[in-house]
């Protein structure tokens, strides 16, 4: 486990510098929460990636249907390895849509959970969901012990649903049991959810669906792209809940989050970003 110290940072730098943006919460972790998207990584990336960064790592999604393609063996190493560092693993939202599409939700649910997954996410980015079945899945979910992500907004740009269709759901998940609720970005974070074709938010509606919201820190924003990562630190503050990270960006995020890289150091100069 890595030392910190009280000030946040690793090591002797906490002696004599802070986090411009100020201190991290620290694991287990209820706000701030960092999820990873690995597409295949092999065994040796990811012992590395866990050896450097696991500390800030909070979930650990193996995207798509990925987990059905890993070696049993491999598989099982790859959850427990995960696991020893103190990080939730569940396979993507694609992979429960398939077992929906086929009417095997309840068996897939058992599986994941018999793997030794420790969370799950239901969506209905791309198959159509009736809320009976959507409720049903959160709830089972949570009584097998799964912590339960759900998400909201289709991966077809061109279906996206309105705000208030957004804010609905996302209201319903929780009441639900949802642990955290995600929006959808997808791995490029480009055209879908609440991101133009370059990328950008959409400031209009992510204004509108925060209005519409009880409490925004129950959101995961699916942020690959570091332009999002840096507009929804400055908005939120260091300990905003971000998803969809690449692996390899996981210190770089971190570096951003508490204002050790340029695009967010300046906003804490300015007093642009929340404190």
């Amino acid at each position: 486990m890595i030392a910190v110290s009280d000030a946040g940072m690793t090591g002797s730098w906490g002696e004599i510098i802070r986090f411009p943006l100020g201190e991290r919460t620290k694991k287990p972790r209820r706000r701030g929460l960092t999820m990873i998207i690995d597409k295949g990584l092999g065994p040796e990336e990811t012992g590395d990636i866990l050896q450097v960064g696991g500390e800030y790592i909070d979930f650990w999604k193996l995207g798509f249907g990925t987990a059905a393609l890993y070696a049993p063996e491999m598989l099982e190493k790859k959850i427990k390895l995960v696991r020893s560092y103190g990080i939730d693993i569940y396979p993507g939202g694609t992979f429960l849509e398939v077992a929906v599409l086929q009417q095997r939700l309840d068996e897939f649910l058992h599986l994941t959970k018999k793997h030794g997954f420790t969370a799950v996410e239901i969506s209905d980015g791309t198959i159509t969901m009736s809320d009976a079945t959507r409720e049903w899945a959160i709830v089972r979910a949570a009584d097998l012990g799964f912590k339960v992500l759900t998400e909201v907004g289709k991966k077809n740009g061109q279906d996206n649903q309105s705000v208030d269709e957004l804010a609905g759901q996302i209201k319903r998940d929780l009441q639900c049991g949802a642990y955290r609720v995600i929006l959808e970005g997808r791995e490029s974070g480009i055209n879908v959810g609440l991101y133009d074709e370059h990328g950008r938010l959409i400031r209009d509606s992510f204004e509108a669906l925060l209005t519409g919201l009880d409490d925004p820190g129950a959101l995961i924003w699916e942020a690959p792209l570091k332009d999002q990562q840096r507009d929804l630190i400055i908005r939120f503050g260091a300990n905003v809940n971000l998803g969809n990270i690449p692996p390899g960006e996981v210190l770089a995020l971190e570096a951003l989050r508490v204002g050790l890289r340029a695009d967010t150091l300046e906003a804490a100069l300015s007093g642009r970003a929340a404190g």
